[in-house]
Order: structure tokens, then C-alpha cells, then sequence
């Protein structure tokens, strides 16, 4: 099955249905199921922007030690890979479009750069989701 690596905190806003978005600078043919993996890099800068989109949208962002970090925390479907949208999330010059977040059991995982393969065994049960 085929995976991203994402730093934390933004895979929490994506499996949260905050953002929609994942921006990245090559475009994917890949649509479909796509792993979400939580690299072991922590943005704290990152976070702090989270923090701020929480309080205008209203929601509550997790403390910075709830994160697992370098595995598989969960799954979307990528439905297109656009160079431009009307999401607030979107800053190019490819935007990832990602819809349905489900999360998934942590799984430790070594990610990898861009969109790559993960083998079926990292992931039982995912069919039965």
C-alpha cells in the first residue's frame, strides 16, 4: 500500500478533518488509499501555528506529548493532486487533495521521501476498515 511521510503535528490535523491539503513540491499519479506516516521530526514551529488555527476554528490541539512519531498513524484517500485550490491549507505548488482521515493502530515504521510502498504486513486488517 502506498504511504506519506508527514511531520507531526499536521498528520494530527489531517486525521482530525482540519486539513484537507498536504502541499508538496511533485505532483502524484497516485489516487486512492494512501498511509499517512508521522516522520520523527516534531514542527514546534509547526505546532504553534496549529495551536492558533485551533482556537479560530474553535477545536483543541493536543499537548506536544501525545504524538507518536516514525510510524503509521492512520490513512486517507488522496482524490487529486491539484497545482491550485481554494483551501486556506493550500501553498503549492502541488496540493495533495485529501479526504475520509481514519486512523489507524501505530505502527513503527522508517519512512521515506515522497510517496512510497509499504508492505501489507506494517498494516493488518486494513481492508476490514
Amino acid at each position: 500500500m502506498k504511504a506519506l511521510s508527514i511531520r507531526e503535528p499536521w498528520c494530527w490535523a489531517i486525521l482530525e478533518g482540519h486539513k484537507d491539503i498536504e502541499n508538496r513540491s511533485r505532483r502524484t499519479h497516485h489516487r486512492g488509499p494512501l498511509l499517512l506516516h508521522a516522520s520523527k521530526t516534531f514542527e514546534r514551529d509547526s505546532f504553534k501555528k496549529v495551536q492558533r488555527y485551533a482556537r479560530e476554528d474553535g477545536f483543541n490541539a493536543p499537548s506536544e506529548d501525545v504524538f507518536e512519531l516514525g510510524g503509521i498513524v492512520g490513512v486517507v484517500d488522496l482524490v487529486d493532486c491539484v497545482e491550485d485550490h481554494a483551501s486556506t491549507w493550500f501553498n503549492g505548488p502541488y496540493g495533495y487533495v485529501l479526504s475520509n482521515p481514519r486512523r489507524l493502530p501505530f505502527v513503527p515504521l522508517k519512512g521515506q521521501v515522497g510517496v512510497f510502498t509499504v508492505p501489507d504486513r506494517f498494516v493488518p486488517g486494513l481492508g476490514q476498515r
